[in-house]
């Protein structure tokens, strides 16, 4: 079953203050999410990941469109208790501390008081925030807030996660942290959806992912197969700094990074290379085809829309 069917959503936005006119923020939309994996929601700062978010949370409504969740109406309130919700900027009152936070969201989420104090220690626990007893949220670093942020979406043991831009402000163990936290909640069988313009994390995590820029998607696909094409070229790497001129013969991009030698050629002149590292009594290190990567594809899917614009701006210069 599909966790999440999205079916022409559309927002359009009035904007201005004399005149107004409106502003397509999201064109129609339609995308499907699996039950069980983690899908990423790519885009650029103001491509309307959030703006999705919001319609699919009901914290926004949408001009068109409909959707369904875990197999309901998107707007079916009962609906609402399997899913948890991480936006981009929480605010929490101020002079709560972490556990009476999650206390007062566990009411909100329906979680039996018998055991409320249980499941706020175990997501303290699983978020790392176990050592901030009595400590209130106005002392919190940004990554500490988001901690909790994450802390309160997950307390009641939804089905379903939506987290936006769940990295920001965290550091890098921080980002390892919450990856770890994702890949857990998947094998636990829910289904996480993120908004992320963090392309590392989404190749590092996401099973499948859509590109969406200026309110369209522009592409939907498996990450293994959006980074399994090869460029027809290899990467050579020797021990040493010496770089052979028979290398640069051959078209080679070479790049001394410490006592090693990385070298970029064609992938018809890697017997050539080869013959080239013997001659000159080199050691070889490894030979690896390099492979589209997840931002060579998100790049590409972004500037036909840009030489259109490109165009459209040259034409009316004219």
């Amino acid at each position: 079953m599909a966790a999440i069917e999205i079916l022409g959503l559309e927002k359009t936005y009035m904007v201005g203050f004399w005149r107004k006119r409106p502003k397509r923020a999201l064109q129609p939309l339609h995308l499907t999410v699996e039950e069980g994996e983690i899908f990423g929601f790519l885009g650029p700062n103001g491509a309307g990941k959030t703006t999705t978010l919001k319609m699919l949370m009901g914290l926004v409504f949408p001009t068109s469109g409909t959707a369904r969740i875990l197999g309901h109406e998107w707007t079916d309130p009962e609906i609402k208790a399997q899913i948890g919700f991480l936006p981009e900027q929480p605010y929490f009152y101020d002079y709560l501390t972490a556990h009476e936070l999650l206390d007062y969201y566990g009411q909100l989420s329906g979680v039996p008081a018998k055991d409320r104090k249980r499941r706020v220690e175990e997501v303290l626990q699983r978020v790392g925030l176990t050592d901030i007893q009595g400590v209130q949220l106005r002392k919190f670093s940004k990554g500490m807030l988001q901690r909790a942020g994450i802390a309160q979406a997950i307390l009641h043991n939804p089905k379903l996660v939506f987290f936006d831009e769940p990295m920001s402000g965290l550091d890098p163990l921080g980002r390892r942290e919450v990856r770890d936290l994702m890949e857990q909640l998947k094998q636990e069988g829910k289904t996480v959806f993120f908004s992320t313009h963090i392309l590392s994390d989404a190749e590092a995590l996401c099973d499948r992912v859509a590109i969406i820029y200026k309110g369209e998607l522009r592409g939907v696909g498996a990450v293994e197969d959006l980074t399994s094409t090869v460029q027809g070229k290899v990467e050579v790497v020797w021990q040493g700094t010496q770089i052979p001129a028979s290398m640069k013969a051959l078209g080679a991009e070479c790049h001394v990074t410490g006592d090693t030698v990385r070298a970029v050629l064609a992938e018809n002149q890697q017997d050539a290379a080869i013959d080239a590292l013997r001659r000159e009594h080199i050691r070889l290190i490894a030979i690896t085809p390099l492979r589209t990567s997840l931002e060579a594809y998100f790049v590409e899917k972004l500037q036909p829309s840009q030489a259109a614009s490109a165009g459209k701006t040259v034409g009316t210069a004219v």
